[in-house]
């Protein structure tokens, strides 16, 4: 039993990473109906900025957090506004060419500038053990599940408490009707590409000050977010968070009684059995299916 809490401990600390670094690409590929391939990218480049705010600007975590959300931000609403913009209204097809162009585009651009050595992110706190009872934790790690929770909510509220969250919902729904209300919906769709950006890049440092920081892992963290998105249903909100804490939990559980070399597989499996199964997702609405 002891060692059962321990693995559902591990699970849901992963799967609150997962849950979070799926949260933007669920914004942008559910919402803006956009297959985003260059997310694990902006992931990645989140990382690495973090790294060198960190450690070339000497700035404490939190400062080096808001300059990475900031200038993520940024680029997040040039990419929309000179990029997809382009072409939207043009089917999926065009929108999957661009972002995997993007993607090698970041990828190797960041190849070229910090190399492939890992890059560890300036930790705010040590990562000494934490005892729950049987179960055991480093600080780090609790710390980092908080910091997920507490951004989580952040952006819950942005989406159904704000004008923007309004607008945003208002456009996603239905945009010609937002248009008519005075919606200027090309300003909505650059802000939400730019908060799925955000999301993805704070996760990427967060995860940074835990792991480390790498060019190469972006094709990972993809594979992770789109099967978190397809288990809780396109554009589901909740979903991403009970999709991605699914994830970790199973992932935990298999690593920990069959074998950890095959852990990545349990999740191609669970995508094709919700495929076959329930192809609108575990946790979609009944609205949303119809």
């Amino acid at each position: 039993m002891e060692l059962l809490l321990q693995y559902l401990a591990n699970g849901l600390v992963t799967g609150s990473f997962y849950a979070l670094s799926a949260l933007g690409l669920t914004l942008i590929l559910g919402l803006m109906r956009v297959v985003n391939f260059a997310h694990g990218e902006l992931y990645m480049l989140g990382g690495v900025m973090g790294w060198w705010a960190t450690t070339r600007l000497g700035l404490d975590f939190f400062s080096g957090l808001a300059l990475v959300a900031v200038v993520m931000g940024i680029f997040g609403w040039l990419i929309d506004r000179f990029l997809i913009e382009r072409i939207r209204n043009q089917g999926e097809e065009p929108g999957i060419l661009l972002t995997i162009g993007l993607s090698i585009f970041l990828a190797n651009t960041a190849l070229l500038t910090v190399g492939t050595a890992p890059l560890k992110v300036e930790a705010p706190i040590s990562a000494g053990p934490m005892f729950f009872g049987p179960v055991v934790l480093t600080k780090l790690r609790v710390f980092a599940v908080l910091v997920c929770a507490v951004m989580i909510v952040m952006a819950w509220l942005v989406i159904h408490k704000t004008r923007l969250g309004r607008a945003m919902r208002a456009t996603f729904q239905d945009p010609m009707a937002a248009q008519l209300v005075g919606v200027r919906t090309a300003n909505v769709y650059a802000a939400t590409f730019a908060m799925g950006t955000v999301i993805a890049s704070m996760a990427g440092m967060l995860l940074g000050s835990i792991y480390s920081a790498q060019v190469a892992v972006g094709g990972l963290v993809s594979m992770k977010a789109f099967v978190v998105v397809i288990l809780g249903g396109m554009g589901s909100f909740a979903g991403a968070i009970a999709g991605g804490l699914l994830l970790g939990v199973v992932e935990a559980l298999w690593g920990g009684y069959v074998a950890t070399g095959w852990v990545d597989i349990v999740g191609f499996a669970m995508v094709i059995l919700t495929l076959v199964f329930r192809p609108y997702g575990l946790f979609s609405k009944r609205s949303e299916r119809a």
